[in-house]
């Protein structure tokens, strides 16, 4: 694919003329699948900086996490991380300007009820101090120090409370991811909100309300920014309230097939530049100075 396509369906909603806001997911969509930004996406944030379109990446990931894109943040600085749970500003080392907290008693209930539902589930809590887990939770990236127990210990509150809790992540090795997904929706969804991002049966758990779409929604009307001025870009569950909310959304030629059922536009897979690709027309179609 060398360009933004539509699906043959007829189009709602059509591009603003001049969008104020540029949300874009990370892994699978910006970032190439060595989690490398090709010089093409550089220089596109970059323009569409210069130009006056604030850029937001909108991510699962922690802010620790955030090396790879940290020094293509421009102008304000801010990322929202974890599924929304956390604004950081990366220009100040990935200092967290808000937080939206996932309570202790809402995690147990979870752990508890999806120790029932899905016997074999493991789990691990992402505090606002780091990472917390299970031993039998795999863990994708090496995180030397972080605590290891029980999820039930480390939620017990029995030294007080912990740092506040921005995701709880559940695996299980044996359920198809959507089907856990549904199933750990329909077992504890009262008690937070559920998603996924990553292509085995890894759920992301924030607390009631709080997600990509709502955390950008909250950012862009402090900033007088509508909805239809936005544009957003994204692969996976998880950011399918964002790219439902957002005037105009594109879904990667490598995304989730709910995510391309959701979506009016498509672009180029996050391995073609994608993103950079729609970036560069959005500019091309901007009134010359």
């Amino acid at each position: 694919m060398t360009s933004a396509t539509e699906p043959e369906t007829p189009a709602t909603r059509r591009p603003a003329a001049t969008p104020r806001l540029i949300a874009t997911d990370l892994d699978g969509t910006l970032l190439r699948d060595d989690q490398t930004v090709s010089d093409r996406t550089v220089a596109a944030l970059a323009a569409a900086e210069e130009a006056g379109i604030e850029v937001f990446f909108v991510t699962g990931r922690p802010a620790r996490w955030m090396d790879v894109v940290r020094d293509h943040v421009h102008g304000h600085g801010l990322a929202i991380c974890a599924n929304g749970a956390v604004v950081a500003d990366l220009h100040d080392g990935g200092r967290f300007i808000e937080v939206r907290p996932l309570a202790e008693a809402a995690a147990l209930a979870i752990v508890r009820a999806l120790r029932a539902a899905a016997p074999g589930t493991s789990f691990a809590i992402e505090r606002t101090s780091g990472i917390h887990y299970e031993p039998e939770y795999p863990p994708f990236r090496s995180e030397p120090g972080a605590p290891i127990a029980s999820a039930e210990e480390l939620l017990d509150g029995a030294d007080g409370p912990g740092a506040p809790i921005i995701k709880l992540l559940a695996f299980h090795p044996d359920i198809a991811p959507d089907a856990f997904l549904e199933r750990a929706r329909t077992t504890a969804g009262e008690h937070g909100s559920f998603t996924r991002s990553s292509p085995t049966a890894l759920l992301e758990i924030s607390g009631p309300g709080v997600s990509k779409a709502s955390t950008l929604a909250l950012w862009c009307e402090r900033r007088g920014i509508a909805s239809e001025e936005v544009v957003a870009f994204g692969d996976m569950p998880n950011d399918l309230e964002m790219l439902a909310w957002a005037g105009t959304s594109y879904a990667m030629a490598n995304a989730h097939p709910e995510v391309l059922a959701a979506t009016t536009y498509r672009t180029a897979a996050n391995t073609e530049d994608g993103v950079a690709l729609v970036i560069e027309q959005i500019l091309h179609g901007l009134p010359r100075p």
